[in-house]
């Protein structure tokens, strides 16, 4: 793993590569073969096209001279078999990199893809990905700028944040720091009092007594300065349902407290989310987590269609570049 902070082309063509690509470059060389090739790159069902930008970014750090590279963008939709990335050199500039840029386009466009998903079921209400302790810290911030490709409004990460453009990180508090406090209200008055104005005041009260009676005590104490409460209750006690999120949100109303929004996460699908638009539940917003960070990758195939300008290819593809007419010339 140090290899790869120190030199990722080193790393994604080396330890990251698939052993027959390294063989695959020795015999070739050994053969003294290395025509121009034109190569496609493309997935096999639809989805959000994610990953493709640092796919790009990696190739156009090896190939020289006469070159050429063409790709769609970041968040572009893409159907089946659709090529999304053309590669025209010889084939010792870049073979090696199949792996690492096949993986960047199936896990990101999955994750994308999935974030989606859970948008679209969202139906306008904001959703926050909070699936970065569900995948390794090292693709942590990949995910969740995957995430915001795929229509999420933040991600819990500064890593995430930063590769998104975002301005900042979501996120309110942890279980662990009120159990601490053993109090949701000091907790939430502390957090009032140490975090910067920029972070918004949003306390979670599932921690220790019921969901509606903690809204309310937080929303006394804090008064103006409450932006809301959060409600991830586990699913020992039946997890957030529509009729919880509706009392919270009453009891709030009628003691005066209409400018504290309710926000929801633990275990949100967009099954569980569509429920909660279809029955009208008053939630601001959404916290996502496993259904995003879960997302099936999406398979991509890379496929050479051109040998020293002659078409070329495997038994059950049709030989010769295919029609790709969204690709923009990139290199």
């Amino acid at each position: 793993m140090r290899a790869w902070l120190r030199d990722p082309v080193a790393y994604y063509g080396g330890p990251a590569a698939d052993v027959y690509f390294q063989r695959a470059r020795k015999t070739l060389e050994g053969a003294g073969l290395d025509p121009v090739v034109v190569m496609d790159y493309f997935p096999d069902r639809t989805g959000i096209l994610c990953g493709i930008n640092e796919a790009r970014d990696l190739l156009c750090q090896v190939l020289e001279g006469e070159d050429q590279l063409w790709a769609l963008e970041d968040g572009e939709p893409m159907a089946a078999k659709e090529v999304v990335m053309r590669v025209q050199a010889p084939y010792s500039h870049f073979g090696i990199y199949e792996t690492a840029v096949l993986g960047m386009l199936a896990s990101c466009s999955g994750w994308a893809s999935g974030a989606r998903e859970v948008v679209d079921a969202a139906a306008g209400k904001r959703v926050i990905s909070y699936g970065a302790r569900h995948v390794h810290p090292l693709v942590g911030p990949i995910m969740e700028y995957s995430a915001v490709i795929g229509g999420c409004v933040g991600c819990a990460t500064p890593g995430g944040a930063e590769l998104a453009g975002l301005a900042a990180p979501s996120g309110t508090m942890p279980h662990a720091m009120i159990l601490i406090f053993d109090d949701t209200v000091k907790a939430g008055l502390a957090f009032d009092e140490h975090m910067p104005e920029d972070v918004l005041r949003i306390v979670l009260v599932d921690t220790l007594k019921d969901e509606a009676e903690e809204a309310l005590r937080v929303a006394e104490a804090m008064s103006d300065r409450l932006r809301g409460v959060r409600l991830d209750t586990p699913w020992e006690r039946g997890r957030v349902t529509v009729d919880l999120v509706k009392e919270v949100r009453a009891r709030l109303d009628q003691a005066g407290h209409k400018h504290v929004g309710i926000y929801v996460s633990g275990g949100m699908t967009a099954e569980r989310i569509q429920q909660m638009i279809e029955a009208d539940a008053p939630v601001d917003s959404f916290g996502v987590g496993m259904a995003i960070s879960s997302a099936p990758p999406i398979g991509f195939t890379a496929d050479i269609k051109e040998v020293a300008g002659r078409p070329r290819a495997k038994r059950g593809r049709i030989p010769g570049a295919a029609p790709a007419p969204r690709l923009n010339r990139v290199r």
